[in-house]
């Protein structure tokens, strides 16, 4: 599995110390999927070494591979974000072998189809247990690591932790309610360790997140394009609805989250930065 991600030519050398990660040590939770592959893979190309958090222990495996192929650092770290045990495990293990832990990111989480609302279905008709689910994984899935590898950082008093919100809590997307609601708690939770953190263990420990539009990835695809590759009715109407007229490639998402990550973004903590060709600005008009 190959990751083209772009170089940045700095023959002055002012940009490399900005965006560099070396001696690094993250966490990206969700990094077997296609989104948190990505974004891995950029964060150990920008130096760091990076534990592959995901439940699939053989699918962490692959992508840890796939870093260290093209010349990355990367370990498995097969774990569940709603399992506190396993998610220590990891931690104390990482800090047995490196010493510290210096970033988080949180791309685990998603939607499921029993808590979306179908075209003939209603939101009525939604079995609580199917929403509890999307707020446990999006929710949940994101207070436990930052628990449980956060207070490593506040311990050594730096690091950085990266969320992943969604266009979904920012604006009211059709369908998918549960996974709306989690997102937008996501955003408030984000802001308020990013005050926490900072207050109590000092300007070294920043929070922030990003807000994807629409890519495609292992959950959505279906939903928004064909078999043969054309757009969906609903990706057609998404398209149209964003300025850049594409869905997101996982490099556009993995740049930004490096930068939020680096040296170069010191001073930025508790804000949520949309990716997303424009979707949010546009009002449709």
């Amino acid at each position: 599995m190959a990751f083209i991600l772009p170089t940045i030519v700095d023959s002055s050398g002012y940009l490399t110390p900005l965006f560099s990660l070396e001696g690094k040590i993250a966490v990206v939770t969700g990094g077997t999927g296609v989104l948190g592959g990505a974004i891995a893979a950029a964060i150990a190309r920008a130096g760091a070494t990076v534990a592959v958090l995901g439940r699939r222990s053989e699918r962490a495996a692959e992508v840890a591979a796939a870093i260290a192929d093209s010349g990355g650092r990367a370990v498995a770290a097969p774990a569940d974000v709603l399992d506190a045990v396993s998610l220590e495990r990891v931690r104390e293990d990482l800090l047995k072998g490196f010493g510290h832990i210096d970033i988080l990111v949180n791309a685990a989480g998603g939607n499921t189809p029993a808590a979306t609302v179908t075209e003939p279905g209603s939101f009525f008709a939604l079995a609580p247990v199917a929403i509890e689910d999307v707020l446990q994984l999006n929710l949940m899935g994101t207070i436990l690591p930052c628990q449980i590898f956060g207070a490593a950082l506040a311990r050594q008093g730096s690091g950085v932790i990266v969320n992943v919100s969604s266009m979904a809590a920012r604006r009211a997307l059709s369908r998918v309610a549960a996974y709306g609601a989690a997102k937008s708690a996501v955003e408030n939770l984000t802001r308020w360790l990013a005050v926490e953190l900072a207050r109590r263990h000092g300007e070294g420990l920043r929070v922030n997140a990003i807000a994807p539009g629409f890519f495609l990835g292992e959950q959505n695809r279906a939903l928004l394009v064909q078999p043969d590759g054309t757009p969906t009715t609903r990706g057609r109407t998404i398209l149209e609805h964003t300025p850049a007229a594409r869905f997101g490639r996982p490099e556009d998402l993995a740049s930004t989250v490096v930068w939020l990550c680096s040296p170069g973004a010191a001073f930025v903590t508790g804000v949520v930065v949309p990716v997303d060709g424009g979707f949010d600005a546009f009002s449709g008009v």
